[in-house]
């Protein structure tokens, strides 16, 4: 399915209950003409639109949900309700059973030898008001049910408890005067207020699925300290510009996105990226447009400011910042319907009325084998009341929620609930090199010059020509050619190659520079240093070469040596992985000397096919595709714009949070700390999570399996039918919410 290019929209709906209510929704807004996908996601009572633009959509849709038998809502509805008391929604509960418990006694006091009865009329009276107005709710949904000529949890509830009190009026107003009559109003006032109970359960227990995305929504301040002309002024955060001035104090949270303009502090990331330890950060020494990375201190909306009083400057706000991108990623996992779902809708498609076919035969089959009729109707409405079908519809989304939620608290950011389903499955991990196994910050370790050019003019030129590009190599040169004061010149007709290099003029004269390939590919004679080159790649050291174009040809001026380092832990991390049975592969546009000397200091071993060498950027997806073959599960982990088409091509992406945009984008997994150690911890928390999504439709399905045939045969009585579907769904969502003891490294 390509959404790429199409808008989407969340909804709030409320008034679902059951996994037959979001088939039903589904079911009506993909029939609305414009509309290419609905998901409908029960744990957030939400609905993801995926539609063709068109005027009028949103109020289209709306109209639908609410044609369907629904209430639509703002989607912000279902997260600030979340922010409710404890006890919100407590009291519908608390009527029924306090108008319940009377009914109850007499069956309490037979188990220790005492047979006492209410009189009928108090059993009516204390019944009925439960039964028609705590149970409203019921017929309501239930209506609408059958007049879409579906069914529902609702529908069941409604049918089942009606038939026990309709026989309790019957039994009763059909006994002589005077006749002691067993009547059934407890059972229907009893279930009623059990299903009660377990919503409100199920509802205090969705509050802490969404417990991380309320948590991310309360990291955003609401007022701004804005420097301007009059001073200081406190302004709404949603007033903020890009480029305004802010003061932040010690201990407040930075209302946006910036880079530090005064001051020394230390920073609290931890709630972003799930690193406990403070970051410290100095002053910006520079602010202008394409400044260096290293220079400037960057902060991210949301975080804690340490210990001193600083000033900032905006250069993101609103839905541009890290904390709402963070936020959209956690919201767009837990919207999505995993893989597995499919067999959840299957099944919720045909399951009321097969449901309600079965407390028919139940009813016929007591009645007409000489029992007596309301032993039918009790057992058939044993039947309706046992087979709801809200467990179903929670088993897979509570999981979801959970474990994206707890992921994100340690800076695992799951973009889509297919890839945390398939993470699980990896057998084979495929790191980028530089920035994802190494630091990131190449330098400049050597310089060979052949006569006809002093050293410092190389690197001046070498630094002119490169001081437009982002390349990591190119900014190893220009830092150095800065640290020695040599000034750059502004390069003419710079051309950049992609996988090979660059080429341009400094003056008068044209250079290129790139890799010893694409020397090799030009014919260009680098006999001259080859020896020097072959020693410095068998250390570890990535080379390119200098060379003039002249109206002789193409002639070697110098060789450049840059290294880099791992990055810490990196090879604890890779080791881990391989604990688990999974084998890590290193790709690099290195030579194989490098790169297997690189390959080496990180523990893998590239006799075992652990390292691809030499692999151009446009080459890494052919690469990933090929690890695919013979049914491996492939995870590609890497944090640049030339990644994102192996990311895209990986079975699971997962890019490290300090690369680009164009890599978060294209992977399904975000590691917040760029820390390889995640990579294991992603594929943990995943496992972990499938097997609570599996648990739990397992057991929802084994409630119905076995209760259905007991309460078909006698064995339940309409009362033990209630309690035990409300426990049904109170102990999935009480399973999926085990996920939040998780932390990264437990196996």
């Amino acid at each position: 399915m390509n959404t790429t290019t199409n808008p989407s929209l969340d909804i709030g709906i409320g008034g679902m209950t059951c996994a037959s209510c979001v088939a039903r929704v589904e079911k009506a807004l993909k029939k609305v003409p414009g509309v290419q996908d609905a998901a409908v996601n029960l744990a957030t009572e939400s609905a993801r639109i995926i539609y063709q633009p068109s005027g009028q959509m949103e109020a289209r849709l709306r109209r639908a949900v609410r044609d369907a038998g629904y209430e639509p809502v703002a989607a912000s509805a279902a997260i600030d309700a979340q922010d409710a008391l404890p006890w919100t929604g407590f009291m519908p509960v608390a009527v029924g059973v306090v108008l319940s418990v009377p009914l109850v006694l007499p069956m309490i006091a037979e188990l220790f030898g005492r047979h006492w009865m209410l009189p009928a009329l108090w059993q009516f009276v204390l019944a009925t008001p439960v039964q028609f107005i705590l149970g409203a709710r019921f017929y309501k949904a239930g209506w609408h049910s059958l007049k879409a000529l579906t069914g529902n949890m609702d529908l069941l509830v409604a049918i089942g408890t009606t038939a026990g009190w309709a026989l309790s009026m019957w039994l009763w107003l059909s006994a002589g005067p005077g006749a002691m009559v067993h009547l059934y109003f407890e059972a229907s006032a009893v279930v009623i207020t059990l299903v009660l109970l377990g919503k409100w359960l199920e509802a205090r227990a969705k509050r802490q699925t969404t417990s991380a995305i309320r948590a991310l929504h309360a990291l955003r301040p609401d007022v701004a300290h804005l420097i301007g002309l009059d001073g200081e002024v406190d302004v709404p955060v949603a007033e903020v510009l890009v480029g305004d001035r802010l003061a932040v104090k010690p201990g407040e949270r930075f209302p946006v996105d910036g880079v530090l303009l005064e001051g020394h502090t230390h920073v609290d990331e931890s709630m972003l990226t799930g690193e406990p330890l403070p970051v410290e950060k100095h002053a910006a020494q520079s602010t202008a447009p394409g400044a260096a990375a290293d220079r400037v201190a960057s902060l991210t909306g949301g975080s804690i400011n340490g210990e001193g009083r600083v000033v900032m400057q905006v250069r993101a706000v609103g839905v541009d910042t890290v904390l709402s991108n963070i936020i959209r990623l956690v919201e767009d996992a837990q919207a999505a319907k995993a893989p597995i779902q499919r067999l959840v809708d299957q099944v919720s498609a045909v399951f009321v009325p097969v449901v309600l076919l079965i407390a028919l035969v139940t009813l016929l089959a007591w009645w007409l084998s000489g029992h007596p009729f309301e032993v039918a109707v009790i057992n058939a409405v044993a039947v309706l009341v046992i087979a709801c079908p809200c467990a179903l519809g929670l088993a897979t989304p509570a999981a979801i929620m959970t474990g994206t939620g707890v992921a994100a608290q340690y800076g695992i950011l799951i973009k889509d609930a297919q890839a945390l389903e398939l993470a699980h499955k990896v057998d084979i991990v495929a790191f980028d090199k530089t920035g994802t196994l190494t630091q990131g910050r190449p330098k400049l370790t050597a310089l060979q010059v052949l006569p006809g050019m002093a050293q410092d003019q190389v690197l001046r030129v070498a630094a002119s020509l490169q001081s437009g590009s982002e390349h990591l190599l190119a900014r190893a040169v220009v830092s150095r050619a800065q640290e020695q004061g040599l000034s750059f010149d502004v390069p003419d007709k710079v051309r950049a190659v992609p996988g090979c290099g660059l080429e341009g003029a400094v003056g008068v004269r044209s250079f290129l520079i790139g890799s010893l390939r694409w020397m090799d590919e030009l014919k260009i004679d680098i006999s001259a240093l080859a020896a020097d080159a072959a020693a410095l790649q068998a250390q570890g050291a990535t080379v390119s070469a200098m060379a003039e174009r002249s109206a002789d040809g193409l002639t070697l001026r110098a060789l450049m040596a840059f290294g880099d380092e791992p990055k810490p832990g990196a090879k604890e991390a890779l080791a881990l992985l391989r604990a688990r049975g999974i084998k890590t592969i290193m790709i690099s546009g290195d030579n194989r000397g490098a790169a297997e000397a690189m390959a080496r200091r990180l523990g893998l071993r590239p006799e075992e096919g652990e390292v691809m060498a030499g692999v151009l950027p446009g080459d890494k997806a052919a690469q990933v595709s090929a690890l695919k073959t013979g049914g491996h599960v492939v995870a590609m982990v890497g944090d640049g714009v030339n990644d994102a088409p192996a990311l895209a091509a990986a079975d699971v992406g997962m890019a490290m949070g300090n690369g680009t945009d164009v890599a978060m984008h294209a992977a399904g997994i975000t590691l917040m700390r760029g820390d390889p150690a995640l990579v294991a911890a992603a594929l943990e928390i995943s496992d972990r999570t499938v097997a609570k999504i599996r648990q739990n439709l397992f057991w929802a399905f084994a409630y119905n399996v076995a209760g259905i045939p007991l309460a078909a045969l006698g064995f339940l009585n309409p009362v033990l039918a209630g309690a035990a579907m409300a426990l049904s769904s109170v102990s999935v969502m009480s399973n999926a919410l085990l996920l939040k003891r998780w932390k990264p490294g437990q196996m």
